[in-house]
Order: structure tokens, then C-alpha cells, then sequence
């Protein structure tokens, strides 16, 4: 008994020492299948402060545009497989979480033409996800993406807190589990 109200003491004076190890940890713990290869930083990173052109060439943008909600920054391309594999499942994700606190982001890094960009798009029925181009991969270099997809969670100060490389099942418990968790609220069944 004694031994577990040291290790009691201990654990919540560790958790009050340092919270953000404690999120983390909660975080990792909801990990399970695709979502074992989600890896939470110890310190948030920070993103590519370069543009990318906003859907069908309306301007550019950053990723700062997007501070003040979590973000899940998805780079991915027209030829990418495993992309269209993943690509409804983030959209469902945006179905479920996407508003005031959380959004889904996709950036087509690479040569992707808008033409072939919206023809994915409607082939594999999404029609709720940004269509932005980052043509000359500069954002993607920035945060050194190597490989598609790769898909980053930015909290809202606009840093990257957690990275996860290759497609992954986005409409698993697992997954709904860790954006509930960051939003604190409780997935939608």
C-alpha cells in the first residue's frame, strides 16, 4: 500500500511539473493498429512559415492562417496511392471533428495540376477537404517531408506536436480517440 502512494505521490507531482509530457503521454496511450506509428514530439516543432497556393489558384496562404484550432496537415499527391486509399477516411474525420477547434488540411505537394487534383477529388467522392498546392514542394521541404503521405498535428500556437509517415486508418477508434482527447471532448460514435 505504501508503495503505491509513493508512486502515486511521485506521478502527480511529475504531471504538475511538467503537463505537456503528461498530454503526450495520454496521448500515446491512445495509440493502437496505424495510429502506433503517430509520433508525439517531446516539444512542439515549429511549421514551414512559406505559402502555398489556396485551392483552384485563389491566392496563397500559410499554415499561421490556420492558428488558434489542431490542425491534421495531410501532404499528399494525385499518383499517390496509398493517398487515395487514406484520403476519405481524413475526410470523415473532418465529417466528425472538423468546426471552430479542429480542422483536416491537405496540401498536393509536387506537380499536381488542379484539373487532376479536382478529378481525385471527385473520384473518390470528397468534397469537404482544401485543395491546396504546394507545386514546388517548398512548404513540403520546409518541414521535411520525405515520402508521401505525411500527415503532421499542429496544436494551436501553429506548431507541429506530433508526425506520422505513410497512410494510416484515420476512421479507427484509435484515431477519433487522440483528436477527441486533444479537443477534450468525447468521439462521436
Amino acid at each position: 500500500m505504501r508503495k503505491q502512494l509513493l508512486a502515486l505521490v511521485y506521478t502527480a507531482i511529475a504531471l504538475c511539473a511538467n503537463i505537456a509530457s503528461a498530454d503526450t503521454a495520454t496521448l500515446e496511450g491512445l495509440r493502437d493498429g496505424d495510429m502506433k506509428k503517430l509520433v508525439f514530439h517531446m516539444e512542439p516543432k515549429p511549421v514551414s512559415q512559406g505559402e502555398f497556393t489556396l485551392a483552384d489558384g485563389a491566392g496563397t496562404g500559410t499554415l499561421a492562417d490556420y492558428q488558434g484550432k489542431y490542425v491534421l496537415l495531410n501532404f499528399w499527391a494525385t499518383w499517390c496511392a496509398p493517398c487515395r486509399k487514406e484520403m476519405p477516411m481524413l475526410s470523415a474525420l473532418q465529417d466528425e471533428f472538423g468546426g471552430k477547434n479542429f480542422e483536416v488540411v491537405t496540401i498536393a505537394t509536387g506537380r499536381n495540376s488542379p484539373i487532376g487534383i479536382q478529378k481525385f477529388f471527385d473520384e473518390i467522392e470528397v468534397s469537404n477537404l482544401p485543395r491546396h498546392q504546394d507545386p514546388r514542394q517548398a512548404v513540403a521541404r520546409d518541414m521535411a517531408v520525405l515520402g508521401l503521405p505525411i500527415t503532421v498535428l499542429m496544436d494551436p500556437e501553429g506548431n507541429e506536436i506530433a508526425r506520422l509517415q505513410g497512410d494510416a486508418d484515420w476512421n479507427s477508434d484509435s484515431a477519433k480517440a487522440i483528436i477527441a482527447a486533444l479537443l477534450d471532448e468525447p468521439p462521436q460514435g
